[in-house]
């Protein structure tokens, strides 16, 4: 598996080597579940990513699902671990494009939605609220020492996977779907000014059918709770009825 570098950044307050990292997949492990902000609970306008013809831009034709099939002869996991490589690579580099817009002033939470706001479970197990950009920048880096780490994602000839391997993917699938989802809610318009809706689209769609196929994410992951739905959710289900996505 070739690996790609990112620029030296800050310390995550949860370091690769915490025991809270790679347990089991759940809200009291990790990074916490949404919290619902004090933001006003009045109609919302309708987010330009739901407006045509912005919602129908993507580069593949028809249904994502057959892009996420498993080839045959190639193992699961080693297909799950490329993937979710490439995925963190494509995230990353979209949110480059986007980095100089997304500041603490601009974004002082790591918002998803009108009333949702991520927050981040530090060393001491405190839930703490970040500036999407220290947010982003934690999760990034969190991802990339993973995949540098070859006890994690072996990729050296005979390498064996851990026991644990399906449930740290799950752990990060979870928290790119974050990036993904502050993107769309709070940098959308950068992605259009640049024409870049179609490729943005498509890493979501692909993302979405990629987790959808292999069970890296629960609904409520992409959906939120009551008072604190997540923007996306929407475009999940618009991109079913469309049949851009499984039903």
């Amino acid at each position: 598996m070739n690996r790609g570098g990112r620029a030296a950044p800050r310390r995550s307050p949860t370091t690769p080597t915490s025991p809270m990292v790679g347990g089991a997949y759940n809200q009291q492990e990790g990074h916490s579940a949404p919290q619902a902000s004090s933001a006003s609970t009045e109609q919302r306008e309708k987010p330009l990513y739901l407006c045509s013809p912005f919602v129908e831009a993507k580069l593949v034709k028809g249904n994502f699902k057959t892009i996420v099939q498993q080839p045959k002869y190639v193992d699961l996991t080693e297909w799950v671990g490329v993937n979710i490589f490439d995925f963190y690579q494509n995230v990353n580099l979209f949110y480059g494009v986007v980095a100089e817009f997304c500041t603490v002033h601009s974004c002082p939470t790591m918002s998803a939605g009108q009333n949702l706001d991520y927050t981040w479970i530090d060393a001491s197990r405190r839930q703490v609220k970040l500036p999407a950009p220290t947010y982003i920048d934690y999760v990034m880096t969190w991802v990339q020492n993973l995949l540098d780490d070859e006890n994690t994602f072996p990729t050296k000839a005979n390498g064996q996977f851990p026991q644990n391997f399906a449930q740290t993917v799950r752990h990060v699938y979870r928290q790119l779907l974050r990036v993904l989802a502050h993107i769309y809610h709070a940098h959308y318009q950068q992605i259009l000014h640049l024409r870049s809706e179609p490729h943005f689209n498509s890493l979501f769609a692909h993302y979405l059918a990629f987790g959808a196929q292999y069970e890296l994410f629960d609904i409520k992951d992409l959906t939120g709770g009551p008072g604190a739905p997540v923007g996306v959710g929407e475009l999940w289900e618009k991109w079913k009825e469309m049949g851009i996505l499984e039903a």
